[in-house]
């Protein structure tokens, strides 16, 4: 299942990821990602969930970071839960967007989520419906 945490830069949708992976982290039984661009969060999360910066590994667009998700997956079968903070500025413009979404949606057993820098108007409307605004 993938979900998108759509507002502009400062409504919220970074708390709200957080606030999303620490009921999930409580709650599952596997394992559960957060993925960000740098390691600005590294003492905002529990330990017990798994942060990744991006950048560590080089990841740029859209192509590597879903090379990088579906390695995650591939790799580590207990991963439930996978956020995505500022999604964007990792993948790259909003043209993409569409095209990812669709491969991720090939992934199964683990539920996704995004924050995007949009409103709901500005994103395509094939993807629009898993889409949530703040």
């Amino acid at each position: 299942m993938i979900t998108l945490i759509l507002g502009k830069k400062g409504s919220g949708k970074t708390k709200r990821l957080m606030d999303m992976c620490a009921k999930a982290t409580a709650d599952s039984k596997g394992n559960v990602v957060f993925i960000e661009k740098d390691n600005t969060l590294t003492y905002d999360l529990s330990h017990q969930t798994r942060l990744v910066a991006a950048d560590e590994y080089g990841i740029v667009g859209f192509d590597a970071l879903y090379g990088f998700i579906a390695g995650m997956c591939a790799g580590n079968y207990d991963i439930t839960d996978i956020f995505v903070d500022s999604t964007l500025k990792i993948g790259g413009d909003i043209a993409g967007l569409e095209a990812f979404v669709e491969k991720l949606s090939k992934l199964q057993n683990v539920n996704l989520v995004l924050s995007v820098s949009a409103d709901k108007a500005e994103i395509p409307a094939h993807i629009a419906d898993v889409a949530t605004e703040i």
